[in-house]
């Protein structure tokens, strides 16, 4: 998942992540201009720009031929008429089942620490995980969201996520004022790729 914000090189940094295998890549950028998020596809390849899910201002997965679109909780409908792909987030265990019924897949979210939204704590205990698991909950179409990182990623396969989502373990590496060199980023992005296999 993106920054929030947008920043100089992000479009450099996106790209590089694509050519070391992102798979989707979430443009979130909340309370931003459309402007902004217009400008960063326009920078990147058509070919990396279907690899793309946008949060916000959902007519860009249209004119950019983007992946497809993400809601941000269990319940809000899809836009009318909308037929492609569909991602949301959920924080309930009791509203994951009907949120998987109407998504392609879904983020779970806080598993652990938010490491970009440090007020954002664990939503679950480990009990409450194990137990949505053996329930059949969490599957290869619920991805883990919120305090991923190189440490919790055997946690996350063993509980029987789909996948994980990565903000801030990435992005908390790059020091957009001050660096211009971002070559860890893209490091530790492989290890974590290697990481879940």
């Amino acid at each position: 998942m993106t920054r929030p914000t947008f920043f100089v090189e992000e479009d450099k940094i996106l790209a590089s992540l694509f050519d070391e295998g992102l798979d989707n890549l979430h443009l979130y950028k909340p309370d931003s201009s459309p402007m902004y998020s217009e400008r960063l596809l326009t920078l990147l390849p058509e070919d990396y720009c279907k690899k793309i899910t946008v949060h916000d201002n959902f007519y860009l997965k249209e004119e950019y031929n983007l992946r497809g679109i993400h809601i941000s909780d269990e319940t809000t409908p899809k836009p009318a008429g909308y037929k492609g792909h569909l991602s949301r987030t959920c924080t309930n265990l009791e509203l994951l089942k009907e949120a998987k019924r109407n998504a392609d897949y879904v983020f779970l979210k806080y598993i652990g620490d938010s490491q970009s939204e440090p007020d954002c704590k664990a939503s679950f205990t480990p009990q409450q995980l194990e137990e949505a698991s053996r329930r059949g909950l969490i599957d290869k179409h619920v991805y883990a969201l919120g305090g991923m990182n190189l440490d919790n990623v055997r946690l996350a396969k063993d509980l029987g996520f789909g996948g994980i989502v990565i903000c801030g373990d990435i992005w908390n590496r790059f020091n957009i004022q001050q660096e211009l060199d971002y070559q860890a980023l893209i490091d530790h992005f492989s290890k974590l790729r290697k990481a879940i296999g």
